[in-house]
């Protein structure tokens, strides 16, 4: 096997990885903005998420408790944002940034506060993460060529909410567009009067497509902060609840075109990842803040050059009143 083949596997190992809590918050947001509902607070529901499942994680030692802690936290400001923006009929994009810039001073405060760390979590043990899983026959099937390389090192090796964000991308797809209860959500966020015609509950159906976008970014941080790393760590997110809503555009709102655009940027990440203090051709080496820019300037560049016209749901950001 060649150097350049192995590295490229490595890389697309790493971005399947990295891609996990791209593609859950993505999914959250596609599902809250498919409902009519503007979700720009991803990030703060992904980092609220990371803490409480690290904080959890670290005092009881249970992924599996740590996983209910950040779903819950989760889904408590999914939950105050469809407050403000669905009963209250306030500004959707100030109160996601509000639940941003809140969870962002909360959650190292109390890390600081409890574990007296520099507003991070303790390092967590195996036992309190979500580890990798090796499929069955990786080992035995590594020396079969191109195919094996493939299966042991991109497909196995990873852990549990990796798996289960791959596996939600057609579930999602499915639930949204094969059943009753998607026909009626996508409804809801094209012509919200016409399901309120139909006696079907608008607040209720954009509040449990909230609850859905809590869950998924309940696992999206969770998969952080004890899946990918082993702790809570400041401002761990480092905007990737914004590289999400920007997969949601570039995917049009659909499932897997949007799960593609998570892969890209985590191909990017992971690019910038490997290019860190290694020589350009013709160039050299590029300070290490120029080559951390990669996966934002590749989102920028794709937005603007390749997505052309979008067709956002067209009652997405706008209160519902009821006509008397």
């Amino acid at each position: 096997m060649s150097d350049l083949f192995f590295t490229l596997l490595l890389l697309c190992d790493s971005a399947l990885r990295l891609a996990a809590p791209l593609v859950l918050a993505a999914l959250a947001g596609l599902y809250a903005e498919r409902s009519g509902v503007v979700d720009i607070g991803l990030e703060g529901k992904m980092l609220g998420a990371a803490f409480a499942a690290a904080a959890t994680a670290a005092v009881t030692g249970s992924p599996w408790l740590a996983l209910l802690a950040g779903i819950m936290t989760s889904i408590g400001l999914a939950l105050v944002h469809g407050f403000v923006a669905i009963s209250q009929r306030g500004e959707q994009i100030v109160s996601g940034m509000a639940i941003n810039i809140a969870v962002a001073g909360l959650a190292p405060t109390l890390a600081n506060a409890w574990f007296h760390l520099n507003g991070q979590t303790p390092i967590l043990e195996d036992g309190a993460r979500f580890t990798s899983i090796n499929l069955p026959f990786a080992n035995a099937l590594s020396d079969v060529p191109v195919l094996g390389p493939i299966y042991a090192e991109v497909i196995s090796g990873h852990n549990l909410l990796t798996y289960l964000a791959v596996a939600l991308v057609p579930l999602g797809a499915w639930g949204l567009f094969k059943t009753r209860f998607g026909l009626r959500l996508r409804a809801v966020g094209e012509n919200p009067g016409a399901v309120d015609a139909a006696g079907i509950s608008v607040h209720r159906l954009r509040y449990i497509a909230m609850t859905i976008a809590g869950i998924l970014c309940g696992i999206a941080g969770t998969a952080l902060s004890i899946g990918l790393s082993a702790g809570f760590v400041r401002d761990m997110t480092a905007g990737k609840g914004y590289l999400a809503l920007a997969a949601v555009i570039f995917g049009r709102w659909y499932p897997v075109p949007t799960f593609l655009a998570c892969l890209l940027f985590a191909f990017a990440d992971a690019l910038q990842g490997q290019l860190q203090g290694t020589p350009l051709p013709f160039v050299g080496e590029v300070p290490v803040q120029f080559i951390m820019m990669l996966p934002y300037i590749v989102t920028v560049v794709v937005l603007a050059g390749f997505v052309g016209k979008i067709d956002a749901p067209k009652a997405s950001g706008i209160p519902f009143t009821r006509d008397r």
